[in-house]
């Protein structure tokens, strides 16, 4: 609150006269599709409002029902109002071509400027949005709605007038927050690549001129506080030092890390008794303070003292918990008192961010408050997902990266801008916080590329970085970790840990592995190596030439050194060898490209896999394909090896330039590795493949591939021997009663691992909750009756239920085939069916199914596990195709060759997980009732099918014709009130 009571007697001259705040409301989000119905505006002098300006305007459609009880405006208030082009003619008159302020002014000047006129109301638009971020970086909201809130400046109601009288109350505010950054800093924002044209800027260096005045005005010593003359620069407050700021940060961080259970010295574990378990969970015991309601559930306690008994024996677990058994307390709780009993850090890896927020935001603080002790956690994740602070020193500095975003229509000067406002709010961030990440920065990363604030972890500098190891955002994290009681992670940081001999992580014994049916899946992906067209390309765009990029920024830095001419030499030559390797595997990806006649059809649109097995490498397109690899291993060789000796040279007189140049150019060693693993194929660890398309223009999106073929042999020879205790949970690992497929997948059944494997039951009323439905005559999906059938199936099941149907497709062609054909039909009958296109976003996806109640989707695997949609929201679930894997997929193939049976080991059990995952979206809470229905009739027919019925969560199945499944389903929700 000091911000709001310095706001009453700040003044800001310029910045606060001649400035119009404005705010829209609008018939929906869509620029294409929607309609201005109010806009309102105020002009500012000081604090005061001199001037206002609103009208209703009439979007000459209905307002719909949301827009009305979002905003309260009617179709009565709208009725005779001017049409948008007059509202904005007015508007312009009012603003005059002064600046306009408003949050998140993208959205509000899209639809002015869309109405004939629009673009004359003013040509300078200040987005108070992202200014906020970077004058008020810590803030967990930049919601116009919070931080009015917060400081007091009104409430904000969804009406455009009170919107304006909230952000005229902000401005002063937000201009008090960039005030507050550190000294310098806004003279370093402000002189940024100043051939850009940001908006941000004259505002930054003006305050920085105020700033510099007040430091003049009240004096500075001449000395800092070790008496050491003070630079010209330092005193005039024009000097800026990120390293020195996050030293004083980081100074009161003190942490200690806890013990390696697997150090010889330290004394052996303490167990945690069945008893302790078993009073947590009574009242009133820790458990019951957590939450204002609890029940005990016998599966839950269950379940806790199961994680006790492995982290007492130093053995793992499977454990198969159904949905609704609060599995993430049964865990946490053991876990929690193992590590403080024992002075050790345990570990909990989730597959979803869902999960991982869960847990930090809800069930640790809840924890944390209930024991006597408290509980010390923190969340820990990958590389890409914290500021290199020397990676934004360089992006302040040198050549914009804009050729590594796609502009989609949009000008070079606003996509620089976002970069510009991404290093800002960065700098800020990283000046007022010792931790965090990039997830909450609200960066636009459609117009910012990661590569150009982050790093990968084999790009990491380290010692060689001035940042390492304490400033450093991503290595302080780690250090943090290594004092806490629980680390929260996922899967793919503890996999990469796992490939980087434990170098990411803290020595972390005991692990819980949730959503462990993800797992497998998971490390398969990140142990890959692939050779990408788009990270090709990203890499040598960083790296550059003599004109761009890192070489360049060295050939600048070096004209002024005393060896400038052995160096430029040297940075002439590299720069050439570079753009010889950027040329030959330029090359190399046509010859990749020209690999596709190899590759069989799998009935998708242009998208193809080539299974690279030994009957392709003895074909003439192969041998063209290696004769082309060639050149390029020779020439990534040789760049590789100009790069480093330049570096080398570049490192006793320059050691920044060395660094960044080396930094720039790893990627060169490890793009010249995995092209001689794929191209010599002879590590029978991996299954090799391309993933090609049949149209020259998208080689862009071509790929060659290795990847890991038997993960739980990875995991038994890297990983679990490292381990004392792994509990693996998820809803979905178990085939029937049977763990033998998981087991096998994570390694358990590799060596002589102790382990054990337990299912408990869901604590809801599946039997009476959901009813489950097998159409047993449905064609079989290779028969040419079979769309036919089963769009008629679909129309009679959506209309039945009346909307909210989820059905979930193996296949897009089937699925936007059905789409076109029942949207119309459905449309007739007063249901609104969605469909997951090509270029829709999941999650927007997800948001407007869970916003429309009566709303039906056909969507793809995204939405097969992990969508949560509780209530009527969502009533049933279809899912029309047994998910087996393609029969094409090279890891398929790869395992067939090798192994007897690979269909009914790996296929089989895999697709009744995924099924089972699916069947799991419609239950969600225990008041929850629904209806599955099963369209394969592959589950009654063939022998493999019961594998799947007796996985339900229901195993009460009807089995009906398709023409009778309607009234069965009518009669079905009469008698358990669905």
């Amino acid at each position: 609150m000091e911000l709001a009571e310095r706001a009453e007697h700040e003044s800001f001259d310029v910045l606060e006269d001649d400035i119009v705040v404005l705010d829209t409301e609008t018939t929906g989000l869509s620029f294409k599709k929607c309609s201005l119905i109010e806009i309102s505006a105020a002009k500012l002098s000081g604090r005061e409002i001199i001037e206002r300006f609103q009208t209703f305007v009439d979007p000459g459609c209905p307002i719909p029902e949301e827009i009305t009880t979002l905003t309260s405006i009617t179709d009565e208030d709208v009725k005779g109002a001017p049409s948008a082009k007059e509202a904005v003619a007015a508007l312009a008159e009012f603003v005059g071509g002064l600046p306009v302020l408003a949050h998140n002014a993208t959205f509000d000047r899209t639809f002015i400027e869309r109405v004939p006129g629009g673009t004359s109301v003013s040509d300078t638009w200040i987005d108070t949005l992202s200014l906020s971020r970077i004058a008020l970086p810590r803030l967990s909201s930049h919601k116009l709605s919070s931080m009015a809130e917060a400081f007091g400046t009104m409430k904000v109601t969804h009406r455009a007038s009170d919107d304006v009288d909230a952000l005229c109350g902000m401005w002063r505010i937000l201009l008090l927050g960039l005030m507050n950054l550190p000294r310098g800093l806004l003279a370093k924002l402000a002189s940024m690549h100043d051939n850009v044209e940001w908006k941000f800027r004259p505002i930054f260096s003006y305050l920085s001129q105020i700033k510099e005045k007040e430091v003049v005005q009240r004096g500075i010593a001449r000395k800092d506080a070790t008496g050491a003359e003070l630079a010209d620069a330092e005193i005039s407050g024009t000097f800026f030092s990120l390293k020195d700021i996050r030293s004083q940060l980081v100074a009161d961080a003190k942490t200690k890390a806890r013990r390696d259970a697997d150090d010889p010295e330290t004394p052996a574990m303490l167990p945690i008794s069945k008893d302790e378990i078993h009073r947590a969970f009574a009242k009133p015991g820790v458990v019951s303070q957590m939450y204002d309601k609890f029940e005990t559930r016998s599966e839950q306690v269950s379940m806790s003292v199961e994680v006790r008994n492995a982290l007492v024996t130093s053995s793992h677990r499977e454990l198969e918990a159904g949905t609704g058994i609060g599995k993430s307390i049964a865990y946490l709780l053991p876990e929690a008192l193992f590590a403080q009993k024992n002075d050790v850090t345990v570990g909990i890896a989730t597959k979803t961010n869902a999960l991982t927020d869960q847990l930090v935001t809800h069930d640790l603080p809840a924890l944390a408050r209930a024991l006597p002790n408290g509980l010390s956690f923190c969340s820990l994740k990958g590389y890409e997902h914290y500021p290199c602070l020397h990676r934004v020193d360089r992006a302040a500095l040198e050549e914009l990266p804009l050729t590594l975003i796609d502009q989609e229509g949009r000008s070079s000067n606003s996509v620089a801008s976002d970069m510009l406002t991404a290093i800002a709010v960065i700098y800020a961030y990283a000046c007022q916080s010792a931790d965090g990440d990039l997830d909450a920065l609200g960066i636009r990363w459609r117009s910012v590329p990661r590569e150009m604030v982050t790093i990968k972890a084999a790009e990491c500098l380290r010692s060689k970085c001035p940042y390492y190891p304490h400033e450093c955002f991503v290595h302080g994290a780690r250090k943090r970790a290594g004092s806490s009681d629980v680390v929260v992670t996922n899967h793919s940081l503890l996999l990469r840990n796992v490939a980087a001999d434990g170098k990411i992580l803290p020595p972390i014994r005991h692990w819980v592995i949730d959503e462990a049916h993800g797992f497998e899946a998971e490390a398969r992906h990140q142990w890959a190596i692939e050779i990408s067209a788009k990270e090709m390309r990203n890499g040598f765009e960083l790296l550059g030439g003599i004109k761009s990029g890192a070489i360049h920024a060295a050939m600048v830095g070096a004209a002024n050194l005393e060896d400038s001419t052995l160096l430029t030499g040297l940075l002439t030559r590299s720069a050439a060898a570079v753009q010889r390797a950027m040329a030959a595997m330029g090359n190399l990806m046509v010859a990749v490209h020209e690999l596709a006649p190899l590759a069989k059809s799998d009935g998708g649109y242009n998208s193809l896999q080539l299974w690279i097995n030994d009957e392709v490498r003895e074909t003439k397109e192969w041998k063209e394909f290696l004769e082309t690899a060639s050149v390029a291993l020779s020439a990534l060789e040789e760049a590789a090896l100009r790069i480093g000796k330049t570096t080398e040279a570049l490192t006793a007189s320059a050691p920044n330039l060395a660094s960044n140049l080396s930094e720039s150019g790893m990627f060169l060693s490890t793009l010249l590795e995995s092209l001689k693993l794929i191209c010599d194929g002879t590590d029978k660890s991996y299954v090799y493949s391309a993933k090609l398309t049949r149209l020259k223009r998208d080689i862009g999106s071509e790929a060659l591939v290795a990847e890991k073929l038997d993960i739980g042999a990875e995991l038994a020879e890297k990983w679990l021997p490292e381990t004392h205790s792994v509990v693996f949970t998820s809803a979905t690992i178990a085939v029937g009663d049977d763990f033998s497929h998981f087991e096998h997948a994570v390694g358990l059944d590799r060596g002589s691992f102790e382990h054990k494997s337990l299912h408990l039951d869901s604590s809801f009323d599946y039997e009476n909750h959901m009813g489950v439905f097998v159409a047993e005559d449905m064609p079989t999906p290779t028969d040419p009756g079979y769309l036919d059938a089963l769009e008629k199936l679909l129309f009679d099941v959506h209309v039945q239920m009346g909307g909210s149907v989820l059905t979930l497709f193996t296949n897009r062609r089937d699925m936007e085939r059905l789409y076109e054909a029942l949207e119309p039909r459905l449309s007739e009958y007063g249901l609104t069916l969605a469909c997951q296109e090509r270029s829709s976003s999941a999650r927007r996806i997800r948001e407007k199914f869970l916003a429309e109640k009566n709303l039906s989707l056909f969507a793809l695997k995204s939405f097969w596990e992990g969508f949560d949609a509780a209530g009527d929201t969502l009533r049933c679930v279809v899912i029309p195709k047994l998910p087996f894997a393609s029969p094409n997929e090279p890891l398929v193939k790869e395992r067939e060759v090798r192994e007897d049976r690979a269909w009914w080991r790996y296929s089989l059990p895999e697709a009744v997980i995924a099924t089972k995952q699916a069947a799991g979206r419609l239950i969600r809470s225990a008041e929850d009732k629904g209806v599955l229905v099963l369209a394969d009739s592959r589950l009654v027919s063939k022998r493999y099918g019961s594998s799947f019925l007796k996985s339900l969560p229901n195993k009460n199945y009807q089995c009906v014709s398709t023409k009778n499944i309607s009234g069965q389903i009518a009669k079905w929700r009469e008698e358990h009130d669905a």
